[in-house]
């Protein structure tokens, strides 16, 4: 057993950090129209790497690389394909490098983001099922091959598509977290997955996707915080272990985020609400910045579920 699983198993609340994308936008880093936060990569290390080391500071205990929008499929569209392997493995290093400049004598665990982001954020450009896997697979082996400790799935909002990200994530070992984006039908009860042509309730993806045993961790990420709070309701009523959620706040309209108007001690007092309810793992994600994090650190940092 790791000493992540250690903590999440004696009930540790273990803090992840925010956003990366729009943290970058908002300080000033361009965002491409085809491959959004991935070419910051290539453009601005120093600002990735800049916030990394601001998350560390403010407490986060888990750092997601950026690696959400670096599969094959979406660099290639972005004139970048000669690049994956190169990017890949320098948004496992710039984490690791923050983590020595600013956390050197602290756990901190790198999380290898894998996403459905597809070029554009336009799900007409997304590739042929086998093209899909092998970026999918690709992306996976270089992530874990860079040093990574867990694979993160995110906005997983498509069970064939949830399929083969598991798939490829599985394949090389590594404990793999599954991120389910939300959002609420016009009833604002029933939760569904938010994002394609064919919205499916997050219940049927979820106990699809479970089925097959591989999952280290259950997430909600990237839902608005009503949805996030109705999202847990299934997820705790299907899984047993180890839950985090990590929500988002604003609008993305291509190649910006529009950000929303959720303060960090607003955010701290929600993520406090799903701590009591036993999430393990707790960040934010789109529009969630360091202020938020060390707000929800200063709240829930140390604390031990049900305490």
């Amino acid at each position: 057993m790791t000493a992540l699983e250690q903590r999440l198993d004696r009930g540790d609340v273990v803090i992840l950090d925010g956003a990366m994308g729009t943290e970058l936008q908002r300080r000033g880093v361009p965002m491409d129209g085809i491959a959004w936060s991935a070419v910051a990569m290539a453009t601005h290390p120093d600002a990735v790497r800049g916030v990394h080391e601001d998350y560390l500071r403010a407490g986060a205990e888990i750092l997601i690389t950026n690696s959400f929008a670096t599969s094959r499929h979406v660099l290639a569209a972005a004139g970048l394909g000669d690049r994956v392997a190169e990017l890949n493995r320098r948004s496992v290093a710039l984490a690791r490098e923050a983590v020595a400049r600013v956390a050197p004598d602290r756990p901190v665990w790198i999380a290898g983001s894998i996403s459905t982001f597809v070029p554009s954020g336009d799900n007409r450009h997304r590739p042929a099922p086998a093209a899909e896997r092998a970026s999918y697979r690709e992306q996976a082996e270089l992530l874990a091959e860079a040093g990574a400790d867990l694979l993160a799935l995110e906005m997983i909002r498509d069970i064939d598509q949830a399929g083969t990200i598991v798939d490829a994530a599985a394949a090389t070992g590594l404990p793999i977290w599954v991120g389910f984006t939300c959002h609420l039908d016009d009833d604002g009860q029933t939760v569904l997955l938010r994002g394609r042509d064919l919205e499916r309730p997050l219940r049927d993806c979820m106990a699809s996707v479970l089925a097959a045993g591989r999952c280290a961790a259950v997430a909600v990420m990237h839902c608005d915080i009503e949805a996030t709070g109705r999202a847990l309701d299934i997820v705790f009523e299907g899984w047993d272990g180890p839950v985090a959620c990590y929500p988002e706040c604003g609008e993305w309209e291509n190649p910006n985020w529009r950000f929303g108007e959720l303060t960090p001690e607003a955010f701290a007092a929600a993520a406090e609400t799903w701590a009591d309810r036993g999430v393990r793992i707790i960040g934010g994600c789109c529009g969630i910045g360091p202020d938020h994090i060390r707000s929800l650190s200063r709240r829930l940092g140390g604390r031990k579920w049900g305490a």
